[in-house]
């Protein structure tokens, strides 16, 4: 199944330089799609650092659980994505295919089954035939080089239309690190850690209790602010390690003055990935970012926020270029957050159309409707009650949206 690239997708792709310690190459094993890559292989040196945040849903995927497993003893040292089939709600089936699937990976690796990292993304309910592993990941050892970001990106889509990848390079102490990631996402998103994977790698010396605490933080202002549809995947997955091979002092302690540069590009990168999800929204047209200010809490207004973003009847306004803000005042009263009806203000851009639980006296039909008309589309709630802010990103909500998922397992 394909579709026409996102009109909201990026015009150019950065230079994903190469990371010390990390190789990657991409197979076609078969697991659903013909003619595709579908199969992301990535080799990690010793002594690399692992950290990860996954879903939270109740119905979680065999590769969230083995994961979750291993995430404590901290290292890894490969890294098997698939695409296709996402090996949940598949029983016992589905462990026997996770461990085989690392054992296959762990003697093409030269280490240890707890030492590789799954995760898969597809269909929900189909056995996953790891067989079909046999050869492909020893095959995909021997192949592994440190380019050919894009091309991991591309190979474990499923509906998305572009590859998402980012990178940053920042100091940290004395010596010169690379970050990049990489992310798919494109429906059932809405992430509680959207189906959303991301893999993010580094060269900096940083011990997985701090790069835990990195990423625990820093999801929150990216992954966990962005939502196409409202629905949380089982498979959920968002790994970040770091090869230390940068050199530099090793970073043991979060609170290490010399690691704020670090953190604010990972912080910068994952909210990039955040937002090229949301502009890869299954029949997307318009990129919708939600700020809400004035609520009582930062964690009231990201409530608030994520209604707005999750309405339907928001998006199938946006989608029709409707600048009809009562939508809005019903997702904001629907949150069950404080909030008071006669100190809303809300705005679109710059075009304010309400104030004061009524019409803007100012209100311009014409105004708001050309915000409305853009790709890129700002909708500002201040509550009036307290000094809490939240940023969220979606998307509107189109027809083929319906035809994607209604015939997505055609």
């Amino acid at each position: 199944m394909s579709h026409a690239v996102s009109p909201l997708a990026p015009q150019t792709y950065p230079d994903m330089p190469a990371i010390a310690g990390v190789r990657l190459t991409t197979a076609e094993a078969g697991i659903r799609y013909k003619g595709r890559t579908d199969v992301l292989y990535v080799a990690l040196d010793e002594g690399t650092q692992v950290a990860g945040v996954f879903t939270r849903s109740r119905c979680p995927s065999a590769p969230v659980d083995w994961c979750r497993e291993n995430l404590s003893g901290g290292a890894a040292r490969a890294l098997v994505v698939n695409s296709g089939n996402a090996n949940a709600f598949t029983g016992l089936k589905g462990r026997d295919a996770v461990r085989l699937t690392a054992e296959i990976a762990a003697e093409a690796a030269g280490c240890r089954p707890g030492e590789v990292f799954l995760a898969s993304t597809g269909v929900i309910g189909e056995p996953l035939d790891a067989t079909k592993f046999r050869g492909v990941l020893a095959d995909c050892a021997g192949r592994a080089r440190p380019e050919g970001w894009q091309d991991a990106a591309r190979a474990i889509m499923t509906t998305d239309t572009f590859p998402k990848v980012a990178t940053r390079r920042v100091r940290l102490g004395d010596a010169e690190v690379v970050i990049n990631g990489i992310a798919k996402g494109a429906g059932m998103i809405a992430p509680d850690m959207a189906t959303m994977l991301s893999f993010v790698f580094t060269d900096a010396a940083i011990a997985a209790p701090v790069l835990q605490e990195l990423l625990t933080s820093g999801t929150e202002k990216s992954f966990n602010c962005v939502t196409v549809d409202g629905d949380t995947s089982t498979s959920d997955t968002l790994l970040l390690f770091a090869t230390g091979k940068a050199g530099g002092p090793a970073i043991s302690r979060a609170d290490d003055p010399a690691l704020e540069p670090f953190r604010a590009a990972l912080n910068d990168l994952l909210i990039e990935l955040a937002q090229l999800v949301a502009r890869d929204g299954e029949g997307a047209r318009k990129l919708l970012t939600v700020e809400v200010t004035g609520a009582e809490s930062d964690r009231s207004a990201h409530r608030i926020a994520m209604s707005i973003a999750n309405s339907p009847l928001v998006k199938t306004a946006a989608a029709g270029e409707d600048a009809n803000w009562g939508r809005v005042v019903m997702a904001v009263g629907k949150a069950g957050e404080p909030a008071d009806r006669d100190r809303l203000a809300i705005s679109f851009g710059d075009v304010r159309v309400a104030v004061q639980g009524a019409r803007d006296p100012d209100y311009s039909e014409a105004a708001a409707s050309a915000v409305m008309k853009k790709d890129e589309i700002t909708v500002k709630v201040d509550i009036g009650l307290g000094d809490g802010t939240a940023r969220v990103w979606t998307c509107d909500l189109t027809k083929a949206y319906v035809e994607i998922n209604g015939d997505y397992r055609s």
